[in-house]
């Protein structure tokens, strides 16, 4: 088990003004704990789930002027990309850490997936209470599954089946400064019970 734990410089990184300065933060502090959640949590999911998982750490390599406002490494069962796929995700904003599963807009088949969660809306809602969903990767913003067990849950999911930019994240958001106090035995405990508690979820969205 790799000894991760997250502190404050960490989540500093993403103030940091100017993308080459911030990406070189990211590169030197972030990435390589990434990198070690990667090797850790894609075997995790290999043997969970019965096929190999890729760790994919993001390398916001794309961008020539506005520096990254998050970062994290994914996991899917596809070692050239996961975006076209559900994946989970570990990953920063400046304000808290993120352990979740996602559908993002470029996932070909989201209607499918969407059609089959709100099928099985009941497993959705017995999921803890502290957990959060989301319909925007590229936001920071959540709502409680507490409160969006009822018309903001189904609101999300129709959108995620109806609309071409819909997506869907449920998982759990740690504020930052109760990440920061999180042992490295106790960072890892939650975030495996964190995905534990979702893996019925992948396989109810890739039907297995």
């Amino acid at each position: 088990m790799p000894k991760i734990k997250w502190t404050n410089k960490d989540f500093n990184v993403f103030q940091i003004d100017g993308l080459e300065q911030r990406m070189d933060a990211l590169i030197s502090c972030v990435r390589p704990k990434f990198q070690l959640l990667g090797e850790d949590f894609s075997s995790f999911f290999s043997s969970h789930l019965g096929e190999e998982f890729y760790p994919h750490v993001a390398k916001h390599a794309r961008r020539t002027v506005n520096p990254p406002n998050d970062s994290w490494v994914a996991f899917a069962p596809y070692k050239r990309g996961y975006k076209s796929l559900p994946h989970f995700q570990i990953g920063l904003w400046s304000t808290h850490l993120f352990i979740v599963l996602a559908i993002i807009y470029e996932a070909p088949q989201k209607n499918v997936m969407a059609e089959r969660l709100i099928a099985n809306k009941a497993m959705l809602q017995q999921l803890p209470d502290d957990f959060i969903v989301s319909g925007d990767h590229m936001s920071p913003a959540a709502i409680s599954l507490l409160e969006a067990k009822e018309d903001k849950l189904d609101e999300l999911l129709v959108r995620l089946r109806d609309v071409k930019k819909g997506e869907f994240l449920v998982g759990r958001h740690i504020p930052r400064d109760q990440a920061v106090k999180l042992s490295a035995s106790q960072l890892h405990q939650l975030t495996e019970e964190t995905f534990s508690s979702l893996l019925p979820i992948y396989n109810i969205i890739v039907r297995k």
